[in-house]
């Protein structure tokens, strides 16, 4: 089974574009949206949801009202400030917590004298699978300030590996999370080859950088290709530079090119259309098929 994931040093650079391009292109692979703090992809393909599962990670502070005492253990050892008095009932002050504040530390839950805060199951948010007219999809949406985005990335890459398995599918594309934090590691490990797209700028060189360290890093083999090239064919050419030094493999360029906005507006992927950017993504999908990674 290979695992193909398309990464990019920041966001906007084209990379769910590239991605819903290879998902048109390729026979009815697996799809994951592994971008779970901003996805995207869905509207391109437009997915029809089949299954909803919760995605609890941690935990998360209540106090108890009616066993609490308000004797204020917890305002004084919580360092997150999540402690908040909220009023005063007969001289008696009422404490709460503020769950978008609370780390889950559970400090409050062990030096609570009554065992009047309950230490809960957090639900994060939710990931989902779907189909699509470009294959099955799992996806995630990661709850308003919720945390464990690289959790729940892992969780959406194994059940594409289920679906995968359960479907005989040879083919799993992944629309991986921009930069190089928890999220992206969690995308990238264990994947068959990874595709960075990038664009012709002094930021998008160092990008590139530091996202082929961490590809080198984890001994994933490294893919380039350039976005919107012939606005700076100087700096493309420096990157592509860049990239042979360290050792990873130019796919090809793509062209500045409107047609790519007025696809999205009409929820398809660029090669679904007749704009000329659509020929330069073609190429690459048709480079990328020979390399190692697909043999």
């Amino acid at each position: 089974m290979k695992e193909i994931v398309v990464i990019s040093g920041k966001g906007g650079t084209g990379k769910t574009s590239l991605l819903a391009s290879f998902a048109i292109l390729a026979d009815s692979p697996v799809l994951a949206d592994c971008d779970v703090d901003a996805a995207d992809l869905h509207l391109i393909l437009q997915p029809a949801i089949e299954e909803r599962h919760a995605f609890v990670s941690g935990h998360e502070a209540r106090v108890l009202q009616d066993i609490c005492n308000s004797c204020g253990a917890c305002l004084n050892l919580c360092r997150f400030d999540a402690i908040k008095e909220i009023s005063q009932e007969d001289a008696k002050s009422l404490f709460e917590v503020d769950p978008h504040s609370c780390e889950g530390c559970g400090v409050c839950v062990a030096f609570c004298p009554l065992k009047a805060v309950a230490f809960e199951d957090r639900t994060c948010g939710e990931w989902m699978v779907s189909s699509t007219r470009a294959g099955p999809m799992v996806h995630a949406k990661l709850g308003i300030a919720a945390e464990n985005s690289g959790k729940l990335v892992s969780t959406v890459r194994e059940n594409a590996i289920r679906l995968a398995k359960e479907n005989n599918k040879d083919l799993i594309l992944v629309d991986g999370p921009p930069g190089t934090g928890c999220p992206v590691i969690a995308s990238i490990s264990g994947a068959s080859a990874v595709v960075v797209i990038t664009e012709p700028t002094l930021s998008g060189a160092h990008d590139l950088q530091r996202v082929l360290e961490l590809t080198r890093h984890f001994c994933i083999p490294a893919h380039v290709c350039v976005n919107k090239w012939d606005i700076c064919p100087t700096m493309t050419e420096e990157i592509e530079a860049l990239a042979t030094s360290q050792n990873a493999t130019i796919l090809g360029r793509i062209r500045y090119d409107k047609g790519v906005t007025c696809a999205q507006t009409q929820f398809l992927s660029v090669v679904e259309t007749q704009t000329p950017s659509a020929d330069d993504i073609v190429r690459i999908w048709q480079k990328l098929q020979q390399q190692p990674a697909f043999s």
